[in-house]
């Protein structure tokens, strides 16, 4: 046959029908069953991450925790689709720069989150912008190094980089942690311990198994395997923030703890304490609660205990001779408080503000009557104080006086 006739010859078998490119339907029937699965779980994952922003987003919009989990939420997005192992090995670097720079920063939002979480009177400040902003940076800069391979700083700064998403994990493990006895919601007080462990367990896994792979990257199974163990952790506190009541997991009011606390607490002084009931509730008489009330009602009001600077829910637990829970249950659920520091500084800011309005103690030093009320130093009674009274102590008392 002659080379014209060969070439005609491969013309029409490249034209017929059996030498067509497959169909869509054909490329996924041949796909490996592992990238299916990825696939799978990073399309899940995605769905359940917006599903959450959404809520969180039409729920409380002003409240700092759900902004915060919101932005997470869409940062973890593009985590999930950016470390996708096709999107890793077929975009080039200076795309997937921005990529790396939200998946990395995603340690700090997760910092932030906690932080607006468990903290009812949390507030968004400089410093956390500017750590999220540091972390970019830092990232920017070791995709240009890593760029070079043959530059020595490449292991240095893949290895801060991967250290980076740790450190913040331990941050944002210690603020679950912190003033965990303090929380007076139970079932919140699960979720922190369930984000400590969840959370620094992830963090050094994911951390291991990067430093210990080319360049940092995940393979096929750890990649698949990463996805997996996310999915399950942010459905887990999907379901337990689904679980917790809107009062359980945020404050009822959009103003801080504190200021919410005060006036409350000054009437309890004045005014037995009874049950804080939702409206249309029916409340069952508890004898057992009644007289644990009145003998903290008793405690706070007449003993002043609030003064002993040493004072926890414990060692008032230990006065009243009942377990904590069931104390802790008497002040989160009858008397509506989230945190223990802020229902014993409520007695003391009623203490000190009834002081700083007494004429016969005009002359009494701020510091004293701080003191005298049971904090331990000034710095904390101002910033206290001002937050309940939107006054420093000195002009809330030449405002009281000026009105006797």
């Amino acid at each position: 046959m002659t080379l014209p006739a060969l070439r005609l010859s491969g013309r029409r078998l490249l034209s017929s029908a059996a030498f067509k490119p497959p169909s869509r339907q054909q490329r996924m029937s041949a796909a490996p069953p592992s990238i299916l699965i990825d696939a799978a779980l990073r399309g899940v994952l995605v769905a359940l991450l917006l599903l959450l922003a959404l809520v969180l987003g039409r729920d409380r919009p002003r409240l700092p925790a759900a902004r915060a989990g919101v932005v997470m939420a869409i940062g973890l997005v593009v985590q999930v689709v950016g470390s996708a192992p096709m999107v890793e090995a077929l975009v080039p670097w200076f795309w997937q720069v921005p990529l790396v720079a939200v998946s990395v920063g995603n340690a700090v939002l997760f910092w932030v989150f906690v932080q607006a979480l468990f903290e009812d009177d949390f507030v968004l400040r400089r410093m956390h912008v500017a750590a999220w902003a540091m972390v970019a940076v830092l990232v920017a800069f070791n995709c240009a190094v890593a760029a070079g391979s043959a530059s020595v700083l490449a292991p240095i700064t893949l290895v801060l980089q991967r250290a980076v998403p740790l450190v913040f994990a331990v941050l944002a493990a210690l603020a679950a942690a912190s003033h965990w006895r303090e929380d007076l919601v139970e079932r919140r007080r699960r979720l922190r311990v369930f984000i400590v462990v969840t959370g620094i367990g992830y963090s050094v896994a994911m951390v291991a198994v990067r430093l210990a792979s080319p360049q940092g990257r995940l393979s096929g199974m750890s990649a698949t395997a990463d996805v997996a163990m996310l999915l399950l952790i942010v459905a887990a506190v999907a379901w337990r923030m689904v679980r917790l009541a809107g009062s359980e997991l945020f404050p009822l009011a959009q103003v801080p703890a504190m200021l919410a606390a005060a006036p409350a607490v000054r009437a309890a002084v004045i005014a037995p304490l009874t049950p804080a009931a939702e409206p249309g509730a029916v409340t069952v008489p508890d004898a057992a609660e009644d007289r644990l009330a009145e003998s903290l009602q008793h405690l706070m009001a007449v003993d002043r205990a609030y003064r002993s600077e040493d004072l926890s829910i414990a060692s008032l637990a230990v006065r009243l001779a009942v377990p904590e829970y069931r104390l802790r249950r008497l002040i989160n659920r009858r008397l509506g408080h989230r945190n223990f520091n802020a229902f014993v500084n409520g007695f003391r800011l009623a203490e000190a503000m009834a002081a700083l309005a007494d004429p016969g103690k005009r002359d009494l030093p701020v510091l004293t009557i701080a003191l005298t009320a049971g904090f331990q130093s000034i710095g904390p009674f101002n910033r206290a104080f001002k937050l309940a009274t939107g006054l420093t102590p000195t002009e809330f008392r030449k405002q009281k006086l000026a009105d006797s």
